[in-house]
């Protein structure tokens, strides 16, 4: 962890003794604590999951739907009127 980022969030959760104890004996044998060890630990793991799900993560359409989307997409690219209120409204709140 980059040394000007600041830990201000907390995690707590129950676990057996004896699982405890690996994880202080692991810290320990890595002259670390057992924050450090476990925090580097849980990211690892967590970022090997999130990046295994991102393979498998994927939007699925109808027919229906993917055919509305490729019409858009080849359409017309003219704003209606509904998108041009939007846009003057949200340029009133800018100003």
């Amino acid at each position: 962890m980059p040394a000007t980022a600041r830990s201000n969030a907390r995690m707590e959760f129950r676990l057996s003794a004896t699982v405890k104890d690996e994880i202080e004996r692991a810290a320990l044998v890595q002259n670390r604590s057992v924050t450090d060890f476990a925090t580097d630990v849980l990211t690892e793991s967590a970022r090997k999951v999130l990046a295994e799900h991102s393979k498998h993560e994927h939007v699925r359409l109808s027919n229906r739907d993917r055919d509305r989307l490729l019409e858009a997409l080849d359409g017309d690219a003219k704003p209606n009127a509904a998108l041009r209120a939007a846009a003057r409204r949200h340029r009133k709140r800018l100003v």
